[in-house]
């Protein structure tokens, strides 16, 4: 059975990836109205985080006993 963790986490990987690469190569002009900060690239990382997170969580599947939910 999938878990929803994996899909969730590649989706979050893929945003937070091309977030962060557009704020990587974006012209700093961009971000005067933000006081300087690189939004893009904040958040980007962010993104990149909490997908990694949730590929881990979802490729360990430790529950109780050492199985996931609906295995014997």
């Amino acid at each position: 059975m999938l878990d929803i963790r994996l899909p969730i986490g590649l989706l979050f990987l893929l945003l937070g990836a091309l977030l962060t690469g557009y704020g990587l190569v974006a012209d700093p002009s961009l971000y005067t109205r933000s006081l300087g900060i690189n939004v893009n690239l904040d958040w980007g990382a962010v993104l990149l985080v909490f997908g990694a997170a949730m590929l881990y969580l979802g490729r360990s599947r430790t529950g109780r006993g050492g199985t996931s939910q609906g295995e014997p």
